[in-house]
């Protein structure tokens, strides 16, 4: 019970703080303040299970006295594949949450040698600096159970949240399916905020997507936009 609860509390620290660091990285390099991710709320789950997968493969192999690069290198690999998992699971058209198709050596614009090289490096920030904090941590939180009821908040919100997404991801994957368009998910929130700022409209930070929306209309429009300026205007990949 106990390896289950310090699962979903790894898998919640790192949604979080995936969240957070995603959340800086597309104001401070595009000026931009958007929702990262697919779900609505704060956390991105690929980066719980990242957590997760760093946290086990230090706990494992650093009994065996492997060398750090060993260890380091086995991280970046693994991160590396739970993208590629997620990728396939995920990233399809007509409606992609992400997409290195513009980057050297990229598979199916999924994984790429660039961001395979930033995911050994996070590893190796992992191993050299954070194993200790996370460590504590975890011993702390096995010393406040009473802490897995927010855990429990914590499972339930992500489930109702998947449910949700889910849903209107498949109702955006209709539409430009129907319309011929391929949509880069997170481009596309930045089309509706830009359209709704222009229309002097209210923009929902959290809720980029509202089943009352029109978006066949924002669909047209981020067609439009997309050929005009050549994808140059919201970039995030």
């Amino acid at each position: 019970m106990n390896f289950f609860l310090n699962f979903i509390f790894i898998f919640y620290i790192g949604s979080t703080a995936g969240w957070v660091l995603e959340l800086f990285y597309r104001r401070i390099a595009h000026g931009k303040w958007v929702n990262p991710g697919f779900l609505i709320g704060p956390y991105l789950p690929i980066y719980g299970f990242g957590l997760c997968a760093l946290t086990g493969i230090y706990l494992i192999f650093a009994k065996f006295n492997l060398p750090g690069i060993i260890i380091i290198l086995l991280m970046g690999l693994t991160m590396t594949l739970i993208e590629l998992i997620g990728g396939l699971t995920f990233v399809n058209k007509p409606v992609k949450l992400w997409d290195y198709s513009d980057r050297w050596g990229n598979y199916k614009g999924i994984i790429c040698p660039l961001f395979s090289l930033i995911w050994t490096v996070i590893g190796a920030l992992y191993y050299y600096f954070l194993a200790g904090f996370i460590l504590e941590k975890i011993e702390w939180f096995n010393n406040n159970l009473s802490f897995s009821f927010v855990l429990g908040f914590f499972a339930g919100l992500i489930v109702i949240d998947f449910v949700y997404s889910t849903k209107m991801l498949s109702k955006l994957k209709k539409y430009a399916k129907d319309n011929n368009i391929e949509v880069r998910y997170e481009e596309f929130k930045c089309h509706i905020k830009d359209v709704q700022q222009k229309r002097k409209e209210k923009y929902s930070f959290i809720f980029s997507f509202k089943p009352s929306m029109d978006l066949k209309d924002y669909l047209k429009n981020y067609k439009k936009a997309i050929k005009k300026s050549h994808r140059n205007w919201c970039d995030f990949f």
